[in-house]
């Protein structure tokens, strides 16, 4: 791009081929459970929700391992990965040998990689864009995100009728493979890695991202917000499709379209966010819309069948998503600058970790719940609860990183963004 260079543009060129690819592969998996092994409700819960979790926990070491080496061979290897596990898929399917334990293993691949590349990616950008400009950087991949989610499933339900139930996993392992050509075309030399730590602090250092997170005062309160909000966020989904689609009767193509069209907001909210940021300051725009993307899950729960139903999901999603893209690009340029040189992926990498983990957990709980209680109870359960986390918000000034390491603590300001 002009104002941010030619390599953030050949990333941002492969980030967004790679998000295209997982919106057109959207739901994919359970689909290809669905249809294709006939596997029921709890299956699919299951594939989801262990991926997440097996994930996660097999990624705990990546932190450490990745801060000392180059991240741009990092992020292609997890590319080709994913485009490797994800291509097992259609290969099972044509040969007729595809297994519910295949898929179960290709979704904790995927996660993995997934964690790693989140976490060199973040890294790597860093020293792509300067600090005053990682507010458009992160706005602009906030907002391709939430364009390929208003594109991808519905092309991708499109091409499973049309091709058959493995057509978006196909699309998605390509995307991959492109994602992996276009880091490749970048040829900036990188930024030298931190120097290797020695063997004794290795175990030491697996818990470092996290306890980098908990010294930081106002870090401290985001990610427990943000783990908080993500994973009840997450859990809620499964649970408004079942009263959706069996207790209100809503044809498949109103559902993708409640969520599609909202997705919009997604495109607003990133595109503004720098503009509102220079007019409100980084610290008030986290309060703000960090509170008022809590109060709207909650309507959820009051959802009707027939077009008002449908426009109560469309308009309750449509000013969550607004909110939650406005919040997260200027959150991950935050996140970036108040994190010390040489802990970036360490701090990605447990936070990515710990996101998966309540995800997984919360969605089986929250299945639990409607199981019991029924959708409704269970979806207005999460709203009550989103409604007390924006007391985890940082209430002071957003301040400097602090470390410990000497009688005195030492004080590193993060720069401006």
């Amino acid at each position: 791009m002009r104002n941010l260079g030619r390599s953030f543009g050949w990333l941002w060129a492969a980030y967004a081929v790679s998000a295209y690819g997982t919106g057109l592969g959207f739901g994919a998996f359970s689909v290809v459970a669905i249809e294709v092994l006939h596997a029921g409700s709890a299956e699919v819960a299951a594939l989801s929700s262990a991926g997440l979790a097996i994930g996660a926990l097999l990624a705990v070491p990546l932190g450490p391992w990745l801060e000392f080496r180059a991240k741009r061979p990092v992020m292609i290897a997890m590319d080709l990965v994913r485009f490797a596990a994800l291509a097992t898929v259609p290969l099972a399917y044509w040969l007729n040998l595809l297994s519910f334990g295949q898929l179960l293993v290709v979704s904790v691949v995927a996660a993995v990689a997934k964690i790693a590349f989140t976490a060199a990616s973040g890294a790597y950008l860093k020293t792509l864009v300067p600090a005053g400009k990682l507010l458009v950087a992160t706005s602009r991949f906030e907002s391709t995100t939430w364009s390929a989610t208003v594109v991808g499933p519905p092309l991708g339900g499109a091409a499973i009728g049309l091709l058959g139930p493995v057509t978006t996993v196909v699309l998605d392992a390509v995307s991959y493979l492109l994602s992996a050509l276009g880091i490749t075309a970048i040829r900036e030399p990188e930024r030298r890695p931190a120097p290797k730590t020695p063997a004794a602090r290795r175990l030491r250092d697996v818990a470092e991202g996290w306890r980098h997170i908990l010294a930081h005062p106002a870090l401290r309160r985001l990610f427990f917000n943000l783990v908080l909000v993500n994973g009840l966020l997450m859990a809620g989904e499964p649970v408004l499709s079942v009263l959706m689609l069996a207790h209100l009767g809503f044809p498949v193509w109103q559902y993708g379209l409640a969520f599609a069209v909202p997705c919009l907001g997604g495109l607003v909210g990133s595109r503004l966010a720098p503009r509102v940021t220079a007019r409100l300051g980084e610290r008030k725009v986290l309060r703000v819309f960090g509170t008022l993307r809590a109060c709207w899950p909650v309507g959820l729960a009051f959802v009707r069948p027939g077009p008002a139903g449908l426009a109560v999901v469309m308009i309750t999603e449509l000013g969550l998503i607004t909110c939650i893209s406005l919040f997260n690009s200027v959150f991950a340029a935050y996140r970036l600058n108040a994190v010390e040189p040489g802990h970036h992926a360490r701090v990605l990498t447990a936070w990515s970790i710990t996101s998966s983990t309540s995800i997984a957990v919360l969605t089986l709980l929250w299945g639990l719940l409607a199981q019991l209680t029924g959708p409704r109870a269970a979806l207005a359960a999460a709203g009550v609860l989103l409604l007390a986390t924006p007391f985890l918000l940082p209430r002071g000034p957003l301040g400097p990183f602090r470390t410990e390491g000497s009688p005195a603590r030492r004080k590193r300001v993060p720069k401006p963004t």
